[in-house]
């Protein structure tokens, strides 16, 4: 159930209680109709509902296996220690939306979110579509247990994904702070907020768990995991691992990996000793993205691949290797794939210095060998120019294996450590924290192209080798120094003050071991960038204060300015050593500026037993923001798709601020122990407030709508307990998205159902299986169609988007031993 406390407690670094994200409006929300259906379903349950009752308390770290597939309905833990809105899932509730959910795509069901991705769990990566009141994905700050996670680019430079950094089923909660993160947190990219990720703790009990999904699309999903309980003087450790496979739903590409996890914890009166590894290799099955255009009429819905059926491919092509006219832009690859290995560890220390002193250290390291693949036809997006550079007045589809295809990679490497150190100490009403984040990252990004051979074609599950080739390579060595001081004074018992700064230094240098040969960047230049770039902001300011008005209601607010540091990747993107030429990068090394925002909040948090009718308890959080983004650095290309493959943009300029204003209301109602209602209904409003040039016209961009983020949102999740059943019902619905920069293109608003049915399965359990239980996940439940999300990429007329994917179903059982 919703547990939620609005009284403060003793201070403590980790002290979180349990509170619903919810609103005290939620008359607001039901007014959707939605919402009337849901309140039909409450009214009909109602005579059912028990009395109010206590809530159960929060899951133990050793018993979160246990809530997996069973467990307390739809809960949000918030710090209330916090001056700013920060609220959280735990892995009961990440998990029943889909065993081995990613954490990222959980978060949907919070106010201000909108997520989206091909696949059920949230895995795939290059579709991947995240904005958080306004700000993409990657303007946001990510972390697990701690550790910088990079600001989740396709491209690889900086980090992984939280799926690949943790085992999902071992993810213990995600807090998303939506506004405004911690002073402390480890990123330099986080403008509009911070989602940090925490793996689960070794459980206090000897046991072991395991774990199967089966479902549509051939979906195998194994999980094991075995806790050592408590042995020696306060240690304790598990072991985890876990294997996936599933068909991709428009065409044969399989997705999978395997992953293992080990923990260990010491325990002590001196401190806390903690050592974790990840180890995760998967090949993601990318989608191509349909393009439209003004006026169309006969876009395709997918782009399905033609792997593995090679002949089909053979046939699609003219003999000289051209697509069919009719396909345009939506012609078909043969395969493509995002091939990623990675290593993450961390060794962390908490020593306790006094009755009030702690001091965390931290090292970490991260290595990751990354490929992304595309084998698709020579004849298109400007290749036979590119290719005719390096093999000129040659039959191109001979030299590529007369296939009429040719695979390109991109070659992804980061080695990057560094260490996180933090001193927390009370001085009389005054709790003090500073602390330091140090990292080095060395990252290469390289661009080759390989030969499709007719006689032995390749596959997406292999890496290619002998590249003909190598188009460019690149190496940025990034150092990142931050600092932060805060101070919270409690004024009186029920009024905290907080205030603090925090430092962000980023030292990066880049250079191009392999250039591309003479004509083969876009705009003539004769050389990609190298050189430094050194960015110092030396006072970045939070305040904020939290007023306990009663036990039940808790008022908060506060005010921050965050920088994003400059993307540090010479592959493509947003970034200085992306530009085309030495000239394009000296100018904006001496002229551009980091975005910044400054966030405003205000919030009301609170929590009541009520008596009215069958209803029990209500809960909830109102938060209302405004932002200030100024200096958007923006990509300005005539030709984003040819350049993209090509390598270079022309332009990366600052192209002026983003002005905006939101609201979200979400709550609870409680039906006694039997049902629950929550509701999360958001409102965003985020205008550019400028236009820019593209060199040769003004692009009328002021007062436009930021593209690819809704206005509307409402999600709900309706939860129904009937003796050892209980039924979960979610909705999400996303209002309309601008497509294009001057808003002259829109995708419709898409509304989707899920459902899960979970119980135990008492005939299983006896002897040495515990707690045996399933859970029946069902997506796209009224089978949907429509555009799930939109690529941005464009000023106007033009802009991709990724479909929604039918109803699947999945099957899982679990038990302990």
């Amino acid at each position: 159930m919703i547990k939620h406390s609005t009284t403060p407690r003793a201070p403590s670094s980790t002290a979180i209680k349990t509170i619903s994200a919810a609103s005290v409006c939620m008359a607001a929300a039901l007014s959707f109709p939605m919402m009337a259906m849901a309140a039909n379903v409450a009214a009909a349950v109602a005579e059912m509902a028990a009395p109010a009752a206590d809530n159960a308390a929060p899951a133990e770290a050793g018993a979160e296996l246990a809530g997996a597939v069973a467990g307390p309905i739809t809960k949000v833990e918030i710090t209330t220690r916090k001056s700013r809105s920060s609220v959280a899932l735990s892995k009961s509730d990440m998990q029943k939306m889909l065993p081995g959910i990613n954490p990222l795509k959980a978060l949907q069901t919070l106010p201000g979110v909108s997520f989206q991705t091909a696949d059920p769990w949230g895995n795939n990566e290059q579709n991947l579509s995240l904005f958080v009141h306004g700000f993409s994905g990657q303007q946001l700050g990510y972390t697990m247990d701690g550790v910088p996670l990079g600001d989740q680019q396709y491209g690889n430079y900086n980090g992984l994904s939280p799926q690949r950094a943790v085992i999902s089923e071992n993810v213990g909660n995600v807090i998303l702070s939506s506004g405004a993160g911690d002073l402390a947190t480890a990123s330099t990219s986080n403008l509009g907020g911070t989602i940090e990720t925490f793996s689960s703790e070794p459980a206090m009990q000897r046991g072991a768990t395991l774990q199967q999904t089966v479902g549509s699309h051939k979906t195998s999903r194994t999980y094991a995991r075995f806790d050592s309980g408590v042995f020696g003087d306060g240690n304790r450790a598990y072991l985890s691992a876990l294997h996936h496979e599933a068909r991709a739903w428009d065409f044969a590409g399989r997705q999978g990996g395997d992953q293992v996890n080990a923990k260990f914890v010491n325990q002590g009166a001196a401190g806390k000793l903690t050592a974790f590894f990840n180890w995760s290799d998967k090949i993601e099955p990318n989608e191509d993205s349909t393009v439209h255009v003004a006026g169309e009429t006969s876009a395709p819905y997918t782009r399905p691949f033609l792997f593995p059926d090679f002949n089909a491919a053979l046939k699609y092509l003219s003999p000289t290797g051209a697509t069919p006219p009719a396909d345009g832009n939506n012609y078909r690859n043969y395969y493509s794939d995002a091939q990623r290995t990675d290593y993450l560890g961390y060794l962390k220390y908490e020593a306790n210095l006094g009755e009030s002193t702690t001091w965390s250290n931290q090292l970490y390291y991260h290595n990751d060998d990354g490929v992304g693949v595309v084998a698709g036809p020579i004849g298109v997006a400007g290749l036979p120019a590119l290719f005719g550079v390096y093999y000129p007045n040659q039959n191109l589809k001979q030299v590529f294996g007369g296939s009429g295809y040719a695979t390109r990679t991109t070659e992804y490497t980061i080695k990057r450590g560094g260490l996180l150190s933090t001193l927390r100490t009370e001085i009389g009403d005054h709790q003090l924290q500073a602390g330091v984040w140090l990292e080095r990252n060395r990252s290469s990004a390289y661009r080759r192209w390989y030969a499709l051979d007719v006689n032995n074609p390749s596959s997406p599950y292999d890496r290619p080798t002998n590249p003909l080739i190598t188009q460019y390579g690149s190496t940025i060595d990034n150092k990142v120094v931050q600092f932060h001081l805060q101070d919270e004074w409690r004024v009186r018992p029920d009024l905290s003050l907080q205030a603090g700064f925090k430092s962000s230094l980023q030292f990066a240098e880049g250079q191009f071991p392999v250039q591309p040969a003479k004509g083969a960047i876009a705009n003539g230049s004769l050389a990609l960038p190298v050189g430094e770039i050194i960015t110092k902001k030396w006072f970045l300011p939070q305040a904020g204060a939290r007023w306990d008005i009663s036990a039940q209601d808790q008022m908060f607010v506060n005010v921050q300015k965050n920088m994003r540091q400059f993307v540090t990747y010479g592959g493509g993107g947003a970034s200085p050593w992306s530009l085309a030429s030495q000239p394009a990068f000296d100018l904006f090394k001496s002229t551009a500026k980091p975005e910044t925002s400054v966030t405003y909040e205000l919030g009301l948090r609170s929590n009541h037993p009520v008596e009215f009718g069958p209803v029990s308890a209500i809960d909830g959080q109102v938060n209302v923001y405004h932002v200030d983004f100024k200096d958007r650095l923006l990509q300005i290309s005539p030709t984003p798709v040819l350049l993209s493959i090509i390598g270079g943009n022309p332009v990366l300029a600052n192209v002026g601020s983003v002005k905006t204003d939101g609201i979200d209301l979400s709550g609870t109602l409680h039906f006694g122990r039997m049902f629950s209602f929550y509701d999360a209904l958001s409102y965003n409003r985020s205008k550019y407030s400028d236009n820019y040039s593209n060199g040769a016209n003004v692009v009328p961009t002021a007062g436009k709508d930021v593209p690819g983020s809704p206005e509307w949102m409402n999600k709900f999740v309706a939860t129904l307990n009937v003796a050892d059943t209980e039924f979960q019902l979610i909705g999400d619905y996303v209002g309309k998205r601008y497509a294009t920069y001057t808003n002259d293109l829109s995708v419709p608003s898409y509304f989707l159902l899920s459902l899960g049915v979970s119980g135990k399965l008492p005939f299983m359990n006896g002897g040495v299986v515990k707690n045996a239980r399933y859970r029946v996940n069902v997506s796209n439940l009224m089978n949907r169609d429509g555009s799930l999300n939109v690529v941005v990429g464009a000023a106007d007329k033009t802009y991709n988007t990724f479909p929604i994917a039918p109803r699947q179903g999945f099957l899982t059982v679990t038990a302990d031993f």
